[in-house]
């Protein structure tokens, strides 16, 4: 595994800075500090700006994630994100790990884009729309806040977990989709409680990381 941060670009570094200094300062100026949920978006961030460089990394900040991020989620009773994250992200990124580490590119510094083929759309498909059917009467008998959206949140997140594990440099665009969502979702939560209102500009930070990371991935997939 190479270093991820000796390949960051000038571009990259300002983008990750900027990103973590947006974070801090929206969780400062909302008074009163989570640190649970300050340092869950950092390692986020962290995450998105090690993917865009298809560094496996990428995956480790995720599992960690996934796990900060599934407890922020059981503080609210959102069981959706908190389910989604520790039984399906979380065991996907370790999955993804071991996939990206065996799959390196002739340069060795990142992991080699693969494109997907018929039946890696149909099993998406098909998996896809079974999780998302399990979950959401999962939901419903959790009685989980806004049953529609949360509902929504577990397919994206499966379709972002799934194209990550396929190396597919459509994988960003599935995790924008799903930050879309949670920016919905945690908007609603911070009509009920302002604490939750950073989470909502995290998720907006984390909707422009991706896309510079789909970006960066659809640039290296053309010259290869």
């Amino acid at each position: 595994m190479s270093n991820p941060i000796k390949n960051l670009t000038k571009k990259e570094w300002c983008l990750w800075l900027g990103s973590l200094f947006a974070v801090i300062t929206s969780n400062m100026l909302a008074g009163d500090i989570d640190i649970l949920t300050l340092v869950a978006m950092c390692v986020g961030i962290t995450s998105l700006i090690f993917a865009a460089k298809g560094n496996v990394w990428a995956q480790i900040f995720m599992i960690v994630f996934s796990i900060l991020y599934g407890i922020i989620s059981w503080r609210f009773r959102y069981w959706g994100e908190m389910i989604t994250y520790l039984g399906m992200t979380l065991p996907m990124a370790i999955w993804s790990t071991i996939t990206w580490i065996k799959n390196p590119s002739s340069s060795g510094k990142e992991v080699e884009i693969q494109k997907l083929k018929p039946r890696h759309i149909i099993g998406i498909i098909v998996f896809g729309a079974a999780t998302t059917w399990i979950f959401y009467f999962i939901l419903k008998i959790l009685n989980t806040p806004n049953m529609v959206f949360s509902t929504i949140s577990i397919t994206t997140s499966f379709l972002a977990a799934a194209l990550t594990m396929l190396r597919s440099s459509y994988y960003a665009l599935g995790y924008a989709s799903n930050d879309i969502v949670l920016i919905i979702l945690w908007a609603l939560a911070s009509m009920e409680n302002p604490a939750y209102v950073p989470v909502v500009v995290n998720f907006a930070i984390f909707f422009f990381n991706d896309m510079y990371g789909f970006i960066c991935w659809k640039k290296r997939e053309a010259i290869s």
